[in-house]
């Protein structure tokens, strides 16, 4: 009965290692997910900008 313990465990880490590795390819909602933190980042890159832009103007 003890071997039973010791096979139940490793087919558990086998999965685990399997599900693991099986993620570790980036899928197209990945994809998209990078592309839309890219542009909300690039977005506010650019408002930050404006922002320093108004505030130099008003500063002169």
């Amino acid at each position: 009965m003890n071997w039973l313990k010791y096979v139940l465990v490793a087919v558990c880490l086998t999965l685990m290692l399997g599900f693991s590795l099986g993620c570790e390819q980036e899928g197209p909602a990945e994809k998209a997910g990078k592309t839309i933190d890219q542009t909300v980042e690039d977005v506010g890159d650019s408002i930050e900008d404006a922002g320093d832009k108004i505030e130099d103007k008003l500063d002169n």
